[in-house]
């Protein structure tokens, strides 16, 4: 009887060996927040010393130096698919950076300007018996015409793009859905300035010529936002699970009753922030409304169908149009004014969303 052993495997290409190539070596920790803040502290040094700093070309020239030694570093230290990981990433950050730049520039800019001006005072008044270079005023007016003419064009169109959306994703077949989805697609790119020219040719058909309101301004913004929010009430529409539609029609619900009592609710959150988008594609248009409001109105109107009606986009484009510090210091308090309004509706949205979102356990 013969005995034989088995010999253990010689570590070799085939087995590997006790030391992992992916681990092999690593940077520390707070390496990369190390180098940054040398990499800008470098910079700043080399361009003060040449007398030509500025932020966008020192936030430009950190960002190279710092991907640079970064991947340089990695590629030594921890090989070469480790250094493409930081590389991409690098680059992902740099991009999103890129992106909220001009964003953080525009509410800066706005801020600085139009900080001097804004206070209670300007808030509460109008700009009635004001002449152009007197040192008072404010914008009031505007406040009141841009909430009830965006207002009254949010109750026009969501409804009518609502249900639109709903058609479209729970109704329409055939050829009547492809020439739906067409002509909303046109109306999105349509210019506003046409939207305007549109209204004011209906209105001096219906109430013959020179008759501008609110309610014009309204109407004209409500074209523009019916398609915004039918396409962002369609995509919301399509993400709520098929499952759950024949789970309600196998428990004999009607079709009516499932899209007002599961598919609605359940997209809730998403409709709300895509009215909200179409919102904040109207409120700051300023050509429609001068066609269709009027750009002359100095006193609070709080009717939409008696007279012209000044809202804030008007009221900056009227001010930078007369010229003067005056002018320009009320121009810049009205489009802060503009942007904090934006932010509130998008606050309420939230908060909106979130109340009428389905509860989950």
């Amino acid at each position: 009887m013969s005995m034989t052993t088995t010999q253990p495997p010689v570590p070799g290409p085939e087995t590997g060996s006790a030391e992992n190539n992916l681990t092999s070596g690593a940077l520390p920790n707070r390496f990369p927040l190390v180098l940054l803040v040398a990499s800008g502290m470098v910079v700043a040094g080399v361009l003060a010393a040449f007398s030509s700093f500025g932020v966008v070309l020192w936030a430009l020239l950190t960002g190279v130096a710092y991907t640079v030694i970064l991947v340089t570093a990695s590629v030594r230290i921890e090989g070469r698919r480790k250094a493409t990981d930081r590389l991409v990433t690098a680059l992902v950050y740099s991009a999103f950076l890129l992106a909220m730049a001009p964003l953080v520039s525009l509410l800066y800019t706005v801020a600085g300007y139009g900080i001097d001006r804004f206070d209670w005072y300007f808030l509460t008044v109008s700009m009635n018996g004001v002449l152009p270079s007197m040192d008072a005023g404010g914008v009031y007016h505007a406040i009141v015409g841009t909430l009830a003419i965006t207002g009254m064009a949010t109750l026009i169109s969501v409804p009518i793009g609502v249900l639109t959306a709903v058609y479209l994703v729970e109704y329409a077949q055939g050829r009547l859905k492809k020439v739906i989805t067409f002509f909303v697609d046109v109306m999105t790119g349509i210019p506003s300035i046409v939207a305007g020219l549109f209204v004011v040719a209906l209105w001096m058909m219906l109430f013959g010529p020179g008759n501008t309101n609110g309610a014009a301004g309204a109407i004209s913004l409500a074209v523009l936002m019916i398609p915004v929010v039918v396409r962002s009430s369609e995509e919301m529409l399509r993400l709520v699970p098929r499952d759950l539609r024949e789970a309600s029609y196998a428990l004999g619900v009607p079709k009516w009753r499932t899209i007002t009592k599961v598919v609605l609710p359940t997209s809730a959150a998403g409709l709300t922030t895509g009215i909200m988008l179409a919102i904040a594609r109207v409120i700051g248009e300023t050509a429609p409304l001068v066609l269709t409001a009027g750009s002359s109105a100095v006193s609070i109107n709080w009717n939409l169908f008696d007279g012209q009606m000044m809202s804030l986009p008007v009221f900056i484009y009227s001010q930078f149009r007369m010229g003067g510090t005056v002018n320009y210091e009320r121009a810049w308090a009205a489009a802060l004014t503009l942007v904090l309004t934006v932010m509130l509706l998008f606050i309420l949205a939230r908060v909106i969303g979130r109340l009428f979102a389905p509860k989950s356990r």
